[in-house]
């Protein structure tokens, strides 16, 4: 029997995920070393995190991930519920102007990250039973609207940040689907131009735009840090200056004056990989990414392997959101991207963000070991 599981369980993917778990729960312990009284506080409650996660990974590769199609509406009807309690005066949890959080019992949790775990397996669910026949833009138009339902309280709390990761998802998804890719790359490409020109109606003649001020802020910002380095353009000054003065070798592990000083704000969550660029160098930045780089060519292994196609989905479905959760937290903090919010997977504090992505990695390792008829 032990045989067998190590033989259908995919031992590299596993391993690297462990070590960027190992590696969070250290670099959480620099990034929490002047937090108040208790330098181990982000460090302790990230590895109970990680401990509860790894349990969730265990129940989520032993329950057979074909059963989450047959209960695929019932799991919608869920991602809206959670997604609108936010919204719910009284429930809902008001942090620096957004409403992403729920109190319970004085547990919060971010349903907004269960909801894109919950909406690859509906919209997995959703596409397989539409594969090859996404030819034209009619045939696309229930997919987006598929999509476009649970973002609508999403971009109420405000938190365009995960709105984009739901269209990421959708694009992996549906191109795996075989959905058309002449049309999609126009509409993708249509996206751009329109943003584009948004942005410059706003700045050139005072065009409204339909965001939030915090949000204009961080789109200006991106254009010209300097307009206001003081204010909202400090965080990603200092997120510059913390990975530059890294160097090539970096400052040392729990040397990084960034963090050590608190000169640079949420380095402990969306700006984690400034902290990695300036205690560890260009050599350890590059070394996680290598991490991320192996476990996307593996979820991709692992999708072309799946047993069906809503296997095969879901696993496709999880490492885009993935991927464009490194590309945008990395484009994000060395000033490629604007601020968004969006967590480093696996290394990031948080429980919500690390509980989803252990759930994840679970569902991963269930289609691989499902991919072929050897269970004992």
């Amino acid at each position: 029997m032990r045989w067998k599981l190590a033989r259908n369980l995919d031992l590299t993917l596993v391993a690297v995920v462990l070590l960027l778990l190992t590696f969070s729960i250290i670099i959480m312990r620099s990034a929490s070393s002047n937090v108040g009284a208790d330098p181990m506080a982000f460090a302790r409650k990230q590895t109970i995190w990680v401990f509860v996660g790894v349990g969730l990974v265990i129940v989520s590769m032993f329950f057979h991930y074909q059963a989450y199609s047959r209960y695929s509406w019932y799991l919608y009807g869920l991602n809206i519920v959670i997604l609108v309690a936010v919204l719910i005066p009284g429930l809902g949890v008001n942090v620096n102007g957004a409403v992403r959080w729920i109190n319970i019992g004085g547990f919060q949790f971010q349903p907004s990250e269960f909801a894109k775990l919950l909406m690859i397996l509906t919209f997995a669910d959703f596409l397989s039973k539409r594969q090859g026949r996404l030819d034209t833009l009619k045939d696309m138009l229930p997919c987006f609207a598929f999509v476009a339902v649970p973002m609508v309280p999403i971009l109420k709390q405000p938190d365009l940040g995960t709105s984009l990761v739901f269209i990421a998802i959708m694009l992996g998804m549906m191109t795996a689907a075989g959905a058309n890719k002449k049309i999609l790359g126009l509409l993708v490409f249509s996206g751009i131009v329109v943003i584009v020109v948004a942005i410059y109606s706003h700045l050139n003649w005072g065009l409204p735009l339909p965001l939030k001020d915090y949000q204009i802020k961080r789109l200006i910002i991106f254009l010209d840090p300097d307009i206001d380095p003081l204010g909202d353009g400090y965080h990603i000054r200092q997120s510059l200056v913390a990975v530059g003065s890294g160097g090539l070798f970096g400052k040392g592990l729990f040397q990084g004056t960034q963090a050590q000083l608190n000169f640079l704000p949420e380095h402990h969550t969306d700006f984690i990989f400034s902290v990695v660029g300036e205690e560890l160098g260009f050599i350890g930045a590059v070394g996680l990414l290598a991490l991320f780089f192996v476990i996307i060519l593996r979820g991709l292994r692992i999708a072309l392997d799946a047993r069906d196609g809503f296997g095969s989905l879901v696993v496709t479905g999880i490492v885009s959101m993935w991927l464009f959760h490194v590309l945008v937290n990395v484009g994000m903090t060395t000033g490629i991207m604007p601020v968004t919010g969006i967590p480093l997977p696996f290394v990031s504090y948080g429980g919500s963000a690390m509980l989803t992505n252990l759930v994840c990695l679970g569902l991963l390792l269930n289609v691989y070991w499902r991919r072929q008829s050897i269970m004992f």
